[in-house]
């Protein structure tokens, strides 16, 4: 639990948020109230409205949070296509494992909590720049064939992120080997090898 001393140094609305992640990954994004944040952040009930206006704010803010995060981590992880675009296009796909797993609470407020994205300016910009981490890989990985050939690069960003989230939903969560005997790392990187190869981007 955040430590009281430290909201007199204007810290309370960080710790809500830090609160809010633990919440949601005990109880599911629907589920948490947001006097059991304050609870769990050690304030009263009235203190998050001192930075929030209720609690899709705080949900918001959230998602957010990990949207930033998240970003981060798919554009380091591309590093610029180096030092082969298809092994940095891999290594996207493990930080977004490894993000899902490490960062859970953060996860399901960003893709399972029905908030509306488009409806916070702030929280767009921090999911546009997540998802064009993946259109300029997929614009890399497009550079090999010639332009009347070459795909859609946000579909193809926009099929890999869909597959990326099913293989966190149905075999990164849980027991492992519970659904699969296959872990989830190689469930993403055969299957996103089996569609880029469909599409010309890699060779046999």
């Amino acid at each position: 639990m955040p430590d009281r001393k430290t909201y007199h140094h204007g810290n309370l609305r960080q710790a809500l948020v830090e609160a809010t992640a633990v919440l949601i990954q005990e109880t599911g994004p629907l589920a948490f109230t947001l006097s059991e944040a304050a609870r769990r952040a050690g304030v009263s009930p009235a203190a998050p409205y001192r930075h929030f206006k209720g609690r899709e704010d705080l949900l918001e803010e959230v998602a957010r949070q990990g949207f930033v995060d998240f970003g981060t981590r798919l554009e380091q992880a591309f590093d610029d296509g180096r030092p082969r675009p298809l092994t940095a296009f891999m290594r996207m796909g493990q930080a977004y494992l490894d993000f899902a797993a490490e960062q859970p609470g953060y996860y399901m407020a960003m893709f399972e909590s029905g908030i509306s994205i488009a409806g916070n300016a702030d929280l767009a910009a921090a999911s546009d720049r997540a998802q064009q981490a993946l259109i300029r890989a997929a614009e890399t990985m497009a550079e090999r064939l010639p332009p009347g050939r070459r795909p859609p690069v946000r579909m193809v960003a926009n099929h890999i992120w869909a597959l990326s989230h099913g293989v966190v939903e149905l075999f990164l969560r849980g027991k492992p080997g519970g659904r699969s005997s296959i872990g989830a790392s190689e469930m993403l990187e055969s299957g996103a090898i089996i569609y880029l190869r469909g599409l010309g981007l890699i060779g046999e």
